[in-house]
């Protein structure tokens, strides 16, 4: 498609001056300004459909009148359980119009998690593909503030709600007027975020605009996203890597997001070749499952340049030669933004980069004192400037001071730094797993597998899986007299929780190992 190119509003600061106000780093302002630089090119192609920014634009507009219509005002936590369509993107960038607060829900979520998501955001209104309409039903009366559906698609109303089409709702709507569109300052916050609890449920994270926006800026950077790529990155868009570091880092700099439903690995090329994709983003799981294929003479046929990896495979060089790319990585999560990133040099696949302008890292013991050069702490974080890191965990005033501890944004994950400067990724502090692409809190899998009549205990862990992330273990002490099959305990979760919370290995224990102030020493399970 031919199109008009052009320079959008400089959207860049100095990160090292904390007493500016930065006027672009909010949805609104970086949606006009890419309208006006890129108005008729293609922004995200989804496959059969691509929209370009000026529609974008039209539909963000559209989608802020139907919610508008329905009564959401500035401030107002609404739900999204979608997938990735545009429906996602026109919610997304709609709530951001109005000033109101996007609270994704991970398509996964089932059950007592899903409940606990709802209620703890307080919202009174859910946009809900009509697939999982069933899932909030059988919630029943428990959910909190939630008292109406917007429906996209067609499914019946839960009893005891109010339900419309958000279809029927968009197509009444015209775009919202300029002059109702929210000033919102770059400290309002977009959206909240649930990640996953260590010690606890999951914990909603409150991101403000100057967040969201630097996650994807420097996302961007990592890669060194241009407006001539094309990038594709088979991600979720309930997740931040989806949502922001794929297209919120096009929306920036005029490059067109390719979004699909899912990553699949025997589709992965088929979707690069036909959409002309430069740059990509792949968990190493991914990038794993890519590299055990079986190599084919057209594996360097492919236009990718580019990709960010997180964590690195192994076999990055080969990786590199068979499939004629570049690697980078970075550390980044919800809470601190993108602190650190790598070049394309990278070859150790534990490292995580260098620290970036405005964040100041350091690694420190458990009494956050500064280990030497060379030992192994956690990682702690603070930056230059306010509101591009996590603000607060939403109602959760303790879990927010304990993040905080001394002035430093505590990351629960074991770094050490060399020499030269380099930071290197060594273990996770926290008590999660990391398996599919997803933070697991073994304390949300413990519950619903104590849930099970049989079991009179259970610690869930993380051990090492060949692709790269974790493999899920649970290992369950039985109630007197009671027995158990592994197959029946995964049959029981599967109604209860996300598939990637059924474990991989189910272990029968006559006990669990603990400290004698009763402490399960999960160490000894791994």
């Amino acid at each position: 498609m031919s199109h008009a190119r052009g320079r959008a509003q400089d959207l860049s600061y100095d990160s090292s001056v904390a007493t500016v106000v930065h006027a672009g780093r909010t949805v609104s302002k970086v949606l006009e300004s890419s309208v006006a630089a890129w108005g008729g090119k293609t922004a995200i192609d989804f496959g059969e459909d691509r929209y370009t920014y000026s529609q974008l634009w039209s539909r963000a507009r559209r989608a802020a009148a139907a919610f508008a219509g329905q009564g959401v005002k500035r401030g107002d936590p609404v739900l999204v359980m979608l997938d990735n369509t545009i429906q996602f993107v026109d919610a997304w960038l709609g709530l951001a119009l109005l000033g109101a607060v996007q609270v994704p829900v991970n398509t996964e979520y089932i059950g007592e998690i899903l409940r606990h998501q709802i209620k703890d955001s307080d919202a009174w209104l859910m946009l809900v593909d009509e697939r999982y309409v069933e899932r909030v039903a059988n919630l029943e009366a428990d959910r909190g503030g939630l008292r109406m559906l917007l429906v996209s698609g067609d499914a019946p109303c839960p009893a005891g709600m109010h339900c419309d089409s958000w279809e029927g709702a968009y197509e009444r709507s015209s775009e919202l007027p300029a002059a109702d569109i929210a000033d919102v300052p770059e400290h309002g916050i977009v959206a909240i975020m649930y990640t996953s609890g260590t010690t606890g449920q999951s914990k909603g994270v409150r991101v403000s605009h100057a967040h969201a926006y630097t996650y994807a800026r420097l996302a961007g950077q990592t890669v060194q996203l241009t407006e001539n790529d094309v990038y594709f990155a088979p991600l979720p868009l309930f997740h931040i890597a989806g949502q922001w570091a794929l297209v919120y880092a096009c929306l920036q700099v005029g490059a067109t997001a390719v979004v699909r439903r899912r990553f699949s690995v025997s589709d992965f090329w088929a979707v690069v070749k036909e959409s002309g994709a430069t740059v990509s983003f792949l968990l190493g799981a991914m990038a794993n499952f890519l590299a055990r294929q079986k190599p084919k003479p057209e594996d360097l046929d492919n236009s990718m340049e580019r990709m960010l990896m997180v964590p690195l495979v192994d076999s990055l060089d080969d990786f590199r030669r068979r499939f004629g790319v570049r690697v980078c990585t970075c550390y980044g999560s919800t809470e601190v933004n993108v602190p650190i990133i790598s070049d394309y040099d990278v070859i150790e696949p534990d490292i995580a980069g260098r620290p970036v302008a405005g964040f100041e890292v350091r690694i420190v013991d458990d009494e956050d004192r500064e280990v030497p050069v060379g030992h192994v702490g956690e990682l702690v974080v603070r930056s230059s400037e306010p509101w591009i890191m996590a603000t607060e965990y939403h109602r959760n005033p303790e879990a927010s001071l304990r993040l905080f501890r001394n002035l430093w944004l505590h990351t629960g994950d074991a770094f050490r730094q060399d020499a030269s400067g380099n930071y290197y990724f060594v273990d996770r502090i926290k008590d999660y797993i990391r398996r599919r692409g997803e933070n697991i809190s073994s304390f949300e899998v413990e519950r619903e597998v104590n849930m099970h009549p049989s079991v009179l205990e259970s610690a869930a862990v993380a051990v090492k899986s060949v692709s790269t992330e974790d493999d899920l273990k649970v290992v369950v002490v039985l109630k007197p007299g009671m027995s158990l099959e592994p197959q029946e305990l995964r049959a029981f979760l599967r109604g209860r929780v996300p598939k990637f919370m059924v474990p991989d290995v189910v272990l029968i224990a006559p006990e669990l190992p603990k400290t004698p102030t009763g402490k399960i020493q999960k160490h000894l399970l791994r």
